[in-house]
């Protein structure tokens, strides 16, 4: 079976790279091995009905003293309607391609033969396809570590495994104090869960300023989450996982146990070995600005190639295959700057560009400003008035370096930092917009009054 393209997996990226080349009139073979992923890791076991759970989380968290049952009738609910909502996507996204008369969805595991031939093992067999064009986007995989007694044991989960549950831990230990980790710490806690989250490291979040770690933290003590630093986990025994802190031996006993230690790139099995695709050392796939591989007519999309696993930038990659497609390349991975990232913890931290020792370490003279999100009139409005909000500014340029905030709905204000940044702007203009009110917007007028 020939087509003009091959796309294998279902995720942001290739899905809409699918539609893109049908309406081309390009003939399109869309591969996934999981019915149960249909439209990627996004909708299904990722963002959305992670993030579904965390505003239901914050609603029972609402509720105060109320009893453990009635948490857990609030959290069965929730995930309820987190499987309504991501089996709804997951058809419409499923309908979308197999409706286009020009792409076939086919089930099964797809593995190269060489550079240019895929074989899908499915249900009924085994099916030879070519093509010219072959696009990976096979997205990420959880990293389990070697603790002994992780795998095969119920009580172990990762982040899927833990959300397909409809009872609520009472208890849960989380290994890995990373972002993965504390999203769900909050959202477990906000639900009634007692969270327990070990760090391996030295330092909280260390990425970060510490300033910042240090206001997240308190937001944890408030949510009542336990963060044990140097906290090493060394086995798990059914229910109870062992650990070791300062030299010293500590178990937490009847608890759920979720690892969040990161995630690599899903190669397994695609049979590279047989193409001239070449991995990296951190086990991704090599590809150049318009993320072509080394074999010439593959390219790849998302988390398999990319240090940054967002959903947002899956979909940027395919603006960036498209491009060298059909624009002669005039948007490539160079051009591609500014990134936000955003956790969902309670409230929200988001940030773009550059921290404050970032912006030391490279020899930037800079402003730094901070403003606690209690400053900020629609805080009180939200009931939500912790947090801090931080802004970096070069003070030759004028420009925006930087940005962390903590606060409500900081997802959503961080793309208007985003865009100052791109459009090279002054820190001037956010300083001097013009915002409605009360929004938590508005209080970039403040925090950028330097």
């Amino acid at each position: 079976m020939t087509y003009d393209a091959i796309i294998i997996g279902f995720g942001k990226g290739g899905k809409t790279l699918a539609t893109a080349l049908a309406n081309k009139g390009q003939k399109v073979a869309l591969i996934e091995q999981d019915a149960m992923m249909y439209g990627g890791t996004c909708i299904n076991v990722g963002c959305i009905p992670s993030k579904r759970l965390v505003h239901a989380s914050r609603q029972t968290l609402k509720l105060g003293e109320v009893s453990f049952q009635s948490k857990q009738e609030a959290y069965a609910k929730a995930i309820g309607g987190k499987n309504e909502l991501t089996a709804m996507l997951r058809q419409k996204n499923y309908q979308k391609q197999a409706d286009n008369p020009n792409i076939t969805v086919l089930d099964g595991k797809a593995s190269f033969v060489s550079n240019h031939q895929v074989q899908v093992r499915g249900s009924e067999g085994t099916t030879q396809l070519s093509a010219d064009k072959i696009f990976i986007n096979t997205g990420s995989m959880t990293v389990m570590p070697p603790i002994p007694g992780v795998m095969d044991n119920p009580h172990v989960h990762d982040s899927k495994s833990l959300m397909a549950l409809d009872t609520l831990p009472e208890n849960l230990a989380i290994i890995g104090g990373g972002y993965i980790g504390l999203e769900f710490a909050f959202l477990y806690a906000g639900f009634g869960s007692k969270v327990t989250v070990l760090e391996a490291g030295g330092t909280f979040l260390p990425r970060e300023d510490r300033d910042m770690a240090e206001s997240i933290l308190k937001q944890m003590e408030a949510a009542g989450i336990t963060l044990y630093i140097n906290a090493k986990a060394e086995k798990a025994e059914g229910d109870t996982l062992h650990y070791s802190q300062d030299g010293k031996e500590n178990k937490l006993q009847d608890t759920a146990i979720l690892v969040a230690v990161g995630r690599k790139a899903n190669t397994q099995g695609l049979g590279l070995e047989n193409t001239d695709v070449r991995l990296t050392d951190r086990g991704l796939i090599e590809v150049d600005d318009h993320l072509q591989t080394a074999a010439k007519g593959i390219w790849a999309l998302g988390d398999v190639c990319s240090k940054m696993q967002f959903t947002y930038t899956s979909l940027d990659d395919f603006r960036i295959v498209y491009s060298h497609l059909y624009e002669n390349g005039r948007y490539s991975l160079k051009d591609r700057r500014n990134i936000p990232t955003c956790t969902f913890l309670n409230p929200s931290y988001a940030r773009v560009g550059l921290s404050e020792t970032q912006a030391r370490e490279e020899g930037f003279d800079i402003t730094v400003s901070k403003l606690p999100a209690g400053a900020v009139p629609n805080a009180h409005v939200l009931g939500k008035p912790q947090g801090l909000l931080k802004a970096v500014i070069d003070k030759n340029s004028k420009k925006i370096l930087g940005a962390m905030l903590l606060c409500e709905r900081a997802e959503e204000i961080i793309n208007i930092i985003k865009l100052a940044m791109d459009l090279d702007a002054p820190y001037t203009v956010i300083r001097d917009f013009v915002f409605t009110h009360p929004t938590m917007a508005e209080g970039l007028n403040d925090l950028f009054s330097v």
